[in-house]
């Protein structure tokens, strides 16, 4: 299966480029930065063209290896087409909210969660690798 192409033009008018508030980020991502404009960072596309393909590149390897691959999306606008993309391929997905713990602790989180923060159609026993 051929990997979809993108432009910097189509991830301009998807709004990638909006980042975070200044007030709230992450350092180590000063270089993929392109600036600020009010008050929000703004992302260098030119660099997440490039890293957009390589992440696509991975995932595929890892499905076509018969590995597993979690979507994560907890925001409003986010959550359907999250749920959506889980379904279609036949994998996991969190769609609402996070619980701390899901990857690093997910013999607690389960035992004690009695509806399942990962959503697919079976409920698995270890953590999504």
């Amino acid at each position: 299966m051929a990997l979809p192409e993108f432009s910097m033009r189509q991830l301009l008018e998807a709004g990638v480029h909006f980042g975070h508030q200044t007030r709230r980020w992450n350092p180590k991502m000063r270089s993929y930065l392109f600036g600020v404009r009010n008050g929000v960072h703004v992302i260098d596309l030119e660099q997440t063209v490039p890293l957009l393909h390589q992440a696509l590149v991975a995932l595929r390897d890892v499905a076509a290896g018969g590995g597993r691959i979690l979507f994560v999306g907890t925001k409003r606008q986010a959550s359907k087409p999250i749920a959506e993309t889980g379904r279609r391929c036949g994998q996991y997905y969190v769609n609402h909210r996070w619980l701390g713990g899901m990857l690093t602790n997910w013999k607690a989180i389960s035992a004690r969660s009695r509806h399942s923060p990962i959503s697919n159609r079976r409920w698995p026993t270890k953590p999504p690798a």
